[in-house]
């Protein structure tokens, strides 16, 4: 394999920096109660599962400004766009799947009106896999992906969740955000930098591309420290939106590796890895070779815990690692 140039700035390839940690709902939630002061214009959304999306600190703090709307998420969600249309930044907060049944509210009262209301979803993906497919949201990203005017945000750690939250709430526009219930694994240290539109090379190397969003960055940064001891050089990169994406940051990874791996939680249909394949059908007259992994085109057919579905459906460090290396050696060849 050729060699290439490094893209990151003088940075050495990051170890994980904690096995586990805040979930991703908890980071939110601190963060938002922090928040609070600042951004005297927000409002909480609930849909009688505030203990379930990280917001009681808000909630004890501002009574006042957390709203109650039952188990009624398309009237939460239509909601939202005439409180924005007061001036308020109302957030929406519940289960990622149950975001699902209000995609027409958040199309016509939010993105279509241009309200500046955001979407925070919990739940997503295999984090909820004892509770069986119904539960699984793996299909809100690209639900929400596809609505005009939609920004998609899907953070990777503690860390960037607290900053992903300050930008949220700083952009102006509709937003739907992925959080997660099961502690998550520290990616980046206190010096980690946001932006929304712009993902961030979080180990570099000339072998093989993972790109990765939300919980499955950890995976892929373990899984490029796995093929480092067998002398494959993995470059990560995070890429916590997925809409806009990072397009100019992917076009110069895919002159420097000739094959790309992503990485999501998600249905490999609609999100990270369509994004990216999008991105190089449009704009490369000669693409890197792509494997998307994520979920198959299917229901989950499989109930157990979240570290069970994934080696059922390959998204453990070693599969996703087993999987570029395939994928590196059949471009080599």
């Amino acid at each position: 394999m050729s060699a290439a140039p490094s893209l990151m700035e003088n940075q050495a390839a990051p170890a994980l920096i904690a096995q586990t940690g805040d979930s991703l709902r908890e980071a939110f939630g601190k963060a938002l109660s922090g928040l609070a002061d600042e951004f005297k214009t927000v409002v909480v959304l609930d849909a009688d599962i505030a203990g379930g999306t990280g917001v009681p600190p808000f909630r004890t703090r501002h009574p006042d400004r957390f709203l109650q709307f039952g188990i009624a998420e398309q009237n939460m969600m239509a909601a939202a766009g005439g409180l924005a249309a007061t001036g308020l930044i109302p957030i929406v907060t519940t289960f990622a799947v149950f975001c699902l049944r209000a995609v027409e509210q958040a199309r016509l009262s939010l993105a279509y009106a241009g309200r500046n209301a955001k979407i925070v979803a919990s739940h997503p993906g295999l984090d909820v896999g004892p509770d069986g497919g119904s539960a699984q949201a793996l299909e809100d990203m690209a639900a929400f992906r596809a609505i005009p005017g939609m920004t998609v945000i899907s953070p990777a750690d503690p860390i960037e969740m607290k900053l992903a939250t300050r930008a949220m709430l700083e952009f102006k526009g509709p937003v739907y955000m992925r959080t997660g219930r099961s502690p998550a694994k520290r990616v980046f240290g206190d010096d980690h930098t946001f932006e929304i539109g712009k993902g961030k090379i979080v180990r570099d190397g000339k072998d093989v591309t993972i790109v990765a969003c939300g919980v499955e960055v950890a995976r892929a940064v373990e899984a490029a420290e796995l093929l480092a001891a067998e002398g494959i050089e993995v470059r990560v990169v995070n890429m916590a939106t997925i809409k806009p994406i990072d397009k100019q940051l992917l076009i110069r990874c895919a002159k420097h590796t000739g094959c790309f791996v992503t990485a999501e939680d998600h249905n490999i249909y609609g999100g990270l890895g369509s994004a990216v394949a999008e991105l190089f059908a449009d704009r490369l007259a000669q693409a890197p070779r792509l494997l998307r992994l994520g979920l198959p085109d299917r229901f989950p057919e499989k109930y157990g815990s979240q570290d069970d579905l994934l080696r059922h459906f390959g998204l453990t460090p070693e599969q996703i690692a087993e999987r570029a290396a395939s994928l590196g050696m059949r471009s080599a060849a």
